[in-house]
């Protein structure tokens, strides 16, 4: 039974490796297929390149390389969320590749713990919450506090210097 007075947080879910993780319903715009991008010279390794969405060159990036994993292996599964990221109060648009995307599920506020104290200074602050799933967990994501804001200043210009709309 769920606490009447809590308050529940509809995230998409997706895999990176083994591993589940999870972002806002809110901040994604669609999910597509994984397609090839446009590469970008000097970006760092994360940015994967340009993709075309509805007309938009959108940048995309490997989300396990920004995490400190290994590259994506691209299989029928792979998929691309596509995000609008509240920066600087307007919305930056980013492709995350995602090994398999789930499903929508719905975490009431008392689900949700913080990120674990390991006793060590490690940058957790991308983390807005880890819940509890059967026998592993869910990380959720904060998008605007994953990159950091030169990361996303770089990621908002467009290869030929003009800001993204």
């Amino acid at each position: 039974m769920m606490n009447p007075g809590a308050t529940e947080t509809q995230c998409v879910t997706f895999a990176l490796g083994s591993e589940v993780f999870a972002v806002p319903v809110s901040v994604v715009r669609e999910i597509l297929d994984h397609d090839e991008v446009f590469r970008i010279p000097n970006g760092p390794s994360y940015l994967l390149g340009l993709r075309n969405v509805r007309g938009q060159g959108v940048p995309v990036i490997d989300l396990r390389l920004r995490l400190g994993l290994a590259r994506t292996e691209t299989t029928p599964h792979t998929r691309v969320l596509v995000v609008d990221v509240p920066v600087n109060e307007r919305l930056l648009t980013l492709g995350l590749v995602a090994d398999r995307v789930f499903e929508v599920a719905a975490f009431s506020s008392s689900q949700i713990e913080t990120a674990p104290d390991i006793g060590v200074n490690w940058n957790s602050d991308y983390i807005d919450g880890v819940v509890r799933r059967d026998a592993s967990f869910v990380v959720i994501i904060s998008l605007a506090r994953l990159l950091s804001s030169s990361e996303m200043a770089a990621l908002a210009t467009t290869p030929t210097g003009r800001r993204a709309a």
